[in-house]
């Protein structure tokens, strides 16, 4: 029997089906209930393994997850907007994700949050901070590799590139850059946060063609989120500071 469930490529039933047909006899279960109990497990199992690698493969900073970001400073329409995300639809009509916000609002987090559920009900997601994507680009243009390179990426549903203009590259870089965007349009979902808004995008694509061009790709569907809030790291540290000077006034404790 195992030798069988081996071949097949069946590890949880040759793992459970044992002790599974023991406790279909003591409950009397059906024949039917017996093998849709196996199969759920075995369905179960691939798909824990599944989204374990999928996750792996996504490059994502695990640790920035959904569970962990506090849905209490957003605003309510951002909530909203951020719940019904979460569905996925979005990714299937091909619409892009573009969040802006100052430095420490936490739109890195949020987004890595977001792409983390994404992979959950199986989505092909790929993260990459945008200086080390550009630099990746180069490379590839350099050793004539670069069409290969956007095909690789083509295979994901979701693109993340994290902080997008937030370090200053060149003209060259920029040019790559535009490429992979505009390969994109409206094959695949982009999924970004930069702290400039689109007002300033020239700076980071030296030319106000491009800029606009690049512009017009990513808004043309997507779907916009504002974090206008106070920066999360500078909250923290005021907190921290307000409890030492509680713990070092005289009076505390009294």
């Amino acid at each position: 029997m195992t030798g069988y469930l081996r071949e097949l490529h069946l590890p949880t039933f040759r793992e459970c089906f044992e002790e599974l047909a023991r406790r279909a006899v003591q409950e009397t279960a059906s024949y039917e209930q017996y093998l849709l109990e196996l199969a759920e497990r075995e369905c179960q199992v691939r798909w824990a393994k599944r989204t374990e690698r999928l996750l792996r493969q996504s490059r994502l900073p695990l640790e920035k997850d959904l569970a962990s970001f506090d849905m209490a400073r957003l605003p309510a329409k951002v909530a909203r907007q951020v719940r019904t995300l979460l569905d996925g639809s979005f990714v299937d009509r091909r619409e892009n994700l573009l969040m802006f916000g100052k430095t420490g609002t936490g739109k890195t987090h949020l987004l890595s949050a977001i792409a983390q559920e994404l992979v959950r009900t199986g989505r092909k997601v790929i993260s990459w901070p945008c200086a080390l994507l550009v630099q990746e680009l180069l490379v590839a243009k350099r050793d004539l590799k670069l069409s290969r390179v956007l095909k690789r990426l083509a295979g994901f549903e979701i693109l993340v590139i994290d902080d997008i203009g937030y370090v200053q590259q060149s003209r060259e870089e920029m040019e790559v850059l535009f490429t992979l965007l505009a390969e994109r349009y409206e094959r695949g979902t982009v999924m970004l946060t930069s702290n400039l808004p689109f007002s300033k995008w020239e700076a980071i694509f030296k030319d106000p063609m491009t800029t606009a061009a690049a512009i017009d790709r990513l808004v043309h569907h997507s779907v916009i989120l504002e974090l206008n809030l106070p920066s999360y790291r500078v909250e923290q540290a005021k907190k921290s500071k307000a409890a030492a000077s509680a713990e070092l006034s005289p009076t505390a404790g009294k």
